[in-house]
């Protein structure tokens, strides 16, 4: 028996109606712009949200270096292996299920599920990968490794637990909003917690799937996993699992509470990646009225963007992003760097570039102009 999705409140509809205009006009936002405006800012918020899901595990890397780390595993990037492993695996599958979001005769599965497990927990040599677990599961509390949060339902019930999973994300709730779905998804998954290790990676990321497959918004635009990886937001999201999951598999438990804190994060992160659309949008237009006084190409103006996006910007990111030749990208960067538009920092393969003293100050200024990102429910009387 899996967790019921539960009747939403007139409160909770109001939230998930303001959501559905927002994630509306976002993808008109999006739309309306050349895609190498967005190209920068699709990869930084993949980054963000892979950085984010393995923080709330405890694997801390710099969402930039992720960036990074996406475009090369073997990067020069001062991060630990096992921050590299994990980051460069999540990657993997996250990039797998971005090709998901319209894949044709799409269907979920054991075997989808299991690879995609794979695809995480593959290079851990001593832990199983890609099957169910085979024995007990315990949630340890925070701070006591002798206590026990929560305990897994029995593992000869796991496979049957999942055939039920299959079933339904293929075919339960379809009149439920897909957003709620996912929700739902989530917490079935990580309730069930069918392998040893990695079971909350693979519910975010299932969320993911789920919410990309409703075909609204690209996936880099979709996922809360950057908001649930925020300090506060993290906090949140273990107390409202406890709160709702109970300390056993119970699933005649009501969901409603872990439904609203769904529908809270899908609205203030698309608050935010709003937000961030519509800078980098401004970022890249003012470059651009400025090119001539800048003395640069259209093709120098997307190095000089990533930095504004992201504060630095590397030159092997920037050959790829413009497909050109090494030897072209390198002769861009030192052009940049002598008009002072651009500041190397580091040395050799290591070496990124930061603002120079010549770059724009009103580009930054819009960079990092500040917004507030309410709480729906704090407007609902």
């Amino acid at each position: 028996m899996l967790h019921r999705t539960p009747r939403l409140s007139t409160a909770d509809q109001h939230v998930l109606a303001e959501v559905a205009s927002m994630r509306r006009a976002l993808h008109h936002a999006v739309q309306q712009v050349p895609t190498k405006w967005t190209l920068g800012l699709r990869r930084h918020l993949t980054a963000s949200a892979i950085a984010a899901s393995n923080a709330i595990e405890g694997y801390r890397v710099d969402a930039r270096d992720v960036a990074d780390l996406m475009d090369d595993a073997q990067e020069k990037v001062d991060v630990s292996e096992a921050n590299r492993a994990e980051t460069v695996a999540y990657q993997q599958a996250m990039t797998y299920i971005q090709s998901l979001h319209a894949a044709p005769d799409f269907e979920y599965s054991k075997g989808l599920l299991n690879a995609l497990h794979w695809m995480l927990q593959g290079h851990h040599p001593h832990k199983p990968a890609g099957q169910w677990r085979r024995g007990p599961v315990f949630i340890t509390a925070a701070g006591d490794p002798h206590a026990t949060e929560y305990e897994g339902p029995h593992e000869d019930d796991v496979s049957t637990l999942m055939d039920e999973l299959i079933d339904w994300l293929n075919s339960g709730d379809m009149d439920s909003d897909p957003l709620v779905r996912a929700a739902m998804a989530h917490f079935n998954l990580v309730k069930i917690h069918p392998w040893a290790d990695g079971n909350g990676r693979m519910s975010r990321s299932l969320q993911t799937l789920l919410i990309a497959r409703e075909g609204v918004l690209a996936p880099e635009f979709s996922s809360i996993e950057a908001w649930l990886g925020m300090p506060g937001h993290t906090w949140d999201y273990y107390k409202v699992l406890r709160e709702v999951g109970g300390p056993v598999y119970s699933p005649v438990r009501d969901t409603a509470l872990w439904v609203r804190f769904n529908l809270r994060a899908y609205h203030e992160q698309t608050q935010s990646v709003r937000h961030r659309v519509d800078r980098s949008n401004k970022c890249w237009i003012q470059l651009d009225e400025r090119r001539g006084a800048l003395g640069v190409t259209e093709h120098q103006i997307t190095a000089l963007h990533e930095v504004a996006v992201t504060g630095r910007v590397r030159r092997s990111r920037y050959e790829r992003a413009e497909g050109i030749s090494e030897q072209q990208a390198q002769r861009d960067m030192r052009h940049l760097t002598r008009e002072n538009l651009l500041t190397p920092i580091g040395n050799t393969k290591g070496r990124y570039y930061v603002p120079g003293s010549r770059y724009p100050q009103n580009v930054l200024d819009t960079a990092a102009a500040r917004h507030t990102v309410r709480n729906p429910y704090e407007d609902i009387g």
